[in-house]
This record gives structure tokens, C-alpha cells and sequence, in this order.
């Protein structure tokens, strides 16, 4: 039992949530509960190539902290002065790392999007809604890949003629890289036509046409649907009572923390690692059954 698995309408709830609080949310605990769950999910749904792409979001974070604070100015606990005179606050500084948290955390919910949003999901999300829509959307999903593939593909055979990018001097390889991406560009523009001028002719844009659909809503969905409500209702709640926002400007207000404030955080904890407790439980299910099966197998083997 995996996310993907559940329901496509399942999957769009979820990370529209997520993503939105992830976006609202400037609060430095739910940050922390934020980055950490897109983390360690993207981390077990991609594997090694995850880990590696939100190491590297960690210094970047860094940076883009430094370059808001040296020109944005705004706060009264001055640290220090630029070039050009300006002071640099600590307030200034501190956001600019709540943003960047922000966008790396949004940015590693979206590997997840792509991993668990197939092209399938999404024509059965916005087929009946907008046709057009939905097939923009699928052959976007299904383009990213094909383009790298086709990427490497043009690289190896321009290497073939001494061609490639890393071949010859500096200006050699520019001029071997523009020559590559020209070629790029004129497969996906023709690949697009030919894509669209196919699904056209199928009827795909015809008005109350159909599509066939494997997924159906159970119980498994409706039990997610409860606990993913009552997990929003509670955050709900920490959102009226302003407990997920802080000021900033002109200096640093945090609101107390009660002990009703540890419900919120224990909430927000429970709905962002959701997947990843379900995608967890799945594989031990799934290696609970295989060890009975070889048990059951090794005793039939045995009885012989």
C-alpha cells in the first residue's frame, strides 16, 4: 500500500494542502516540520538523486538569505554595513532564510508531485473539466523525461563528430552546446505538433467524450479523507489562533507557546508525514506477506 496507489482526487487534496500551508506558514517550527517532511519523503520515493538535489537546496538557502538581507533593509538589530552604506538587520537576514526554506520546501513537494502524479492522474482530474487543459498538462509530464533522454542522445551522437560539449576549447563548447539546444528546440517544437495534431484526430477535444478509468473511490480513500480533515481542522484552528505566522518587520513577535500550541505542531508533524507513514506500512506489509509466503512455500517443500 502506497500513495500512489490512492486515489488521484486523494493525491490532488493532499498536496494542494500541503503545498499551500508549506507556502503560508512562515512560523519557524512549522518551517522546520515542512522542510523536514518533503525531505525525507522525496528522499524515500526518489532515493539517492533526492538526496543529493535537497543537500544542495540547503547552502543555496544560505545564499539567497545573505543576498536578501544585504539588499532588502528592514528591522532595528543592525549587524553590520554593506558596500554602499546600507545597514544589514538580523530580522532582514532571518526571513530571508524563512524564504528560502519556503521555496526549497516547495520545490521538494514537487519532485513528489512528479513521482506520484502520473499522466493518467492528471487526464482523469481535468478530463471532464477541460480536455485541452488536461492534454497540455500530460504531454508536459510526459516531455520532461523524453527530453532529457533525447538531451543525451544528441550529445552522444554529436560526440560521434567531435561535436559535443565537452569537446574542443571554451568557445568550441559554446558554440557545440547553442548547436545542441537549437536541435533540441526543433525536436520538441515538431514532437508537440505531431502530438497534438494525433490527439485531435483521435477526438480528444471533442465535448462530453469519455475516458476510461481504473480508479475507484473505497473505503481505504474515505478513512484518508477523514484523518487528512481532522489533521486540517486542528491546523485550522492553529491558523485563527495565529500560532503558524510571526512577525518580522520591524523586529521579531512570536506568539507565546501554550501547551495547546504542541497539538498543532503535533498535527501539522502527523498530516505532512502522512505518505511517508503510509508508503513505510506498505513496505512492511508487503515483507510480512513475502516471509509468510516463503514460509508456506519452504513447508510445502518440506511435506514433499
Amino acid at each position: 500500500m502506497r500513495f500512489d496507489s490512492y486515489h488521484p482526487t486523494i493525491n490532488f487534496i493532499y498536496f494542494v494542502s500541503v503545498i499551500t500551508c508549506s507556502l503560508c506558514f512562515d512560523h519557524p517550527i512549522f518551517l522546520v516540520i515542512s522542510f523536514t517532511a518533503s525531505f525525507v519523503y522525496s528522499v524515500k520515493l526518489i532515493g539517492k538523486k533526492a538526496f543529493i538535489f535537497n543537500s544542495i537546496l540547503i547552502p543555496l538557502i544560505g545564499m539567497y538569505a545573505l543576498w536578501y538581507s544585504y539588499y532588502n533593509h528592514f528591522g532595528v538589530t543592525n549587524l553590520r554595513q554593506n558596500i554602499v552604506g546600507n545597514q544589514i538587520t538580523l530580522e532582514s537576514l532571518i526571513y530571508g532564510i524563512v524564504l528560502g526554506v519556503i521555496i526549497a520546501s516547495v520545490l521538494m513537494w514537487f519532485s513528489c508531485i512528479h513521482k506520484i502524479v502520473s499522466s493518467d492522474k492528471v487526464i482523469y482530474l481535468f478530463g471532464r473539466v477541460s480536455p485541452k487543459l488536461s492534454l497540455f498538462i500530460s504531454i508536459l509530464l510526459r516531455m520532461v523525461p523524453r527530453i532529457k533522454q533525447r538531451a543525451h542522445t544528441n550529445n552522444i551522437a554529436q560526440q560521434c563528430i567531435g561535436r559535443g560539449i565537452n569537446q574542443g576549447n571554451i568557445f568550441r563548447r559554446m558554440k557545440n552546446m547553442f548547436r545542441q539546444i537549437s536541435i533540441l528546440v526543433s525536436w520538441v517544437t515538431e514532437n508537440l505538433t505531431q502530438s497534438s495534431d494525433s490527439m485531435r484526430s483521435r477526438g480528444y477535444t471533442l465535448k462530453k467524450r469519455t475516458a476510461f478509468s481504473i480508479y475507484r473511490f473505497d473505503n481505504r480513500d474515505r478513512s484518508f479523507v477523514i484523518i487528512l480533515f481532522i489533521c486540517l481542522s486542528v491546523v485550522g484552528m492553529g491558523v485563527l489562533l495565529d500560532q503558524t505566522t510571526i512577525l518580522y518587520n520591524p523586529e521579531i513577535i512570536i506568539n507565546r507557546i501554550t501547551p495547546l500550541s504542541m497539538l498543532f505542531y503535533c498535527a501539522y508533524t502527523f498530516f505532512s508525514l502522512l505518505p511517508f507513514f503510509i508508503q513505510i506500512y506498505g513496505e512492511l506489509r508487503l515483507g510480512r506477506l513475502q516471509r509468510k509466503m516463503n514460509q508456506s512455500r519452504w513447508q510445502a517443500l518440506r511435506s514433499k
